[in-house]
């Protein structure tokens, strides 16, 4: 594996939530604007990082799970 996940399974859950929420507004309410594309981008992002388990940021502060 090429990444540890660091991401525990109550947070993966809010992830998505949020990110499906930031991908539905970025469509409803910004449209293909900038800011549409950029809280798009966020959203796909988070909503990514929670279904992996793995955040990049989290690992560059050297957040690890406790198993």
């Amino acid at each position: 594996m090429l990444y540890a996940k660091n991401v525990p399974g109550w947070e993966r859950v809010v992830r998505v939530a949020m990110g499906v929420g930031r991908l539905t507004a970025s469509v409803a309410y910004f449209g293909a604007t900038p800011t549409g594309w950029g809280v798009g981008a966020m959203g796909l992002m988070a909503a990514m990082s929670g279904l992996l388990g793995f955040c990049p940021a989290c690992a560059m502060v050297g957040r690890r799970l406790d198993h």
